[in-house]
């Protein structure tokens, strides 16, 4: 098994010190126009300070009808490059990896955050009241998903990840269920994922060719068929255009829901596929060391902490300094999140999942 402390280059770019990745957290704690906030600030470079080798935004929303939650960071607007460029730089100072993770929140939207106005989607979507995009708008979509990569890059980041999982707007152009398009963007699996081949594609172009650039994927669920899912991530993973896949499992051990797949864990299947020069990495119910080096008996190529990374904002090296340290389990105090460097904003987001913060 991979030791997690020995370094992982990346095909362009900078690579990892470790096999450490902080996960992409809605944390709220930027301010309403996108722009960056101090309590933002203080809990990514605190995660950097904490030895992640890579450190990853939020999910930053690349048009302003992408915005999905209250406090989200932004990089829709030129104005928003110099809060990134000091976030990047601040990133650095503890010699970790700066990413930013690229989104837009489609039919999961909330019309609330934008005065009422219907979240837009692949298809009008009755439950949610989404309008479907024209091909125009999937277009202008494109180019601002592009755009954002540019502006992130200008800031200093050494590279973004593509949300392309969790039921987001691309994630459900990938979705027969959600996509249910007759122009180029829908039909087939190829056609369905063509705006997400199209962004990379750009990003490439525009983007230098040291700067880093991933995807993130969910194996199924929100309309997601397995199968499909598996051929993408070996298509992306061979067609040497990415440097990492950033497999979201939810729980990197549990089985597919697809009978035809359902006789070992989803990350057993991703992990066995050929992958050239990019990396894969894992994450989804990765709270304990033991965890952690199951999954990486899997054979992936790095593991990506989420609930560990805010309970202990020096994972990485705890793990270093004894690989069988006793993780902290939840409920856990507000003090104690304080302590690890969560605002009372995020505190109060923590506090809508059942069972995270004590009463």
């Amino acid at each position: 098994m991979t030791n997690l402390h020995q370094p992982l280059p990346f095909k362009r770019g900078p690579g990892m010190k470790n096999r450490f990745m902080l996960a992409p957290m809605t944390n709220q704690q930027s301010h309403d126009d996108g722009t960056l906030s101090d309590d933002e600030f203080h809990w990514l470079t605190m995660r950097a300070k904490g030895g992640f080798a890579l450190t990853e935004t939020c999910a930053v929303h690349v048009q302003v009808n992408g915005k999905t939650w209250p406090g989200q960071l932004g990089a829709f607007d030129d104005r928003h490059i110099d809060g990134l460029k000091r976030l990047a730089t601040g990133i650095h100072a503890h010699d970790s990896l700066a990413v930013v993770q690229l989104f837009h929140g489609g039919r999961r939207a909330p019309p609330e955050l934008h005065g009422g106005q219907a979240p837009r989607s692949p298809s009008d979507d009755l439950e949610s009241g989404a309008v479907g995009l024209t091909t125009l708008e999937v277009h202008q979509l494109r180019d601002d998903f592009i755009l954002s990569a540019r502006r992130c890059e200008k800031a200093g980041f050494d590279g973004v990840e593509i949300h392309a999982a969790h039921g987001f707007l691309i994630c459900q152009f990938l979705s027969p269920e959600f996509n249910r398009r007759n122009d180029a963007y829908g039909g087939s699996p190829e056609n369905r994922a063509r705006l997400l081949d199209e962004i990379i594609a750009g990003i490439r172009k525009t983007c230098g060719d040291s700067f880093t650039v991933g995807v993130r994927l969910s194996p199924d669920q929100n309309g997601l068929v397995f199968g499909e899912m598996l051929n993408l991530a070996r298509r992306l993973l061979t067609e040497g255009n990415l440097d990492f896949l950033d497999m979201s499992m939810h729980d990197a051990f549990k089985w597919p829901q697809a009978p035809e797949f359902a006789d070992r864990p989803a990350t057993e299947w991703f992990a066995e596929l050929s992958r050239g020069d990019t990396r894969l990495g894992v994450s989804g119910n990765l709270r304990t060391p033991d965890a952690v080096r199951r999954v990486m008996g899997f054979g992936v190529d790095f593991v990506i902490i989420g609930r560990a990374a805010i309970l202990h904002h020096d994972f990485p090296v705890l793990m270093q300094q004894a690989d069988s340290f006793e993780c902290r389990s939840i409920p856990v105090s507000a003090e104690i999140l304080r302590h690890e460097g969560v605002s009372e904003t995020f505190v109060n987001y923590l506090k809508t999942f059942p069972g995270f913060v004590q009463d």
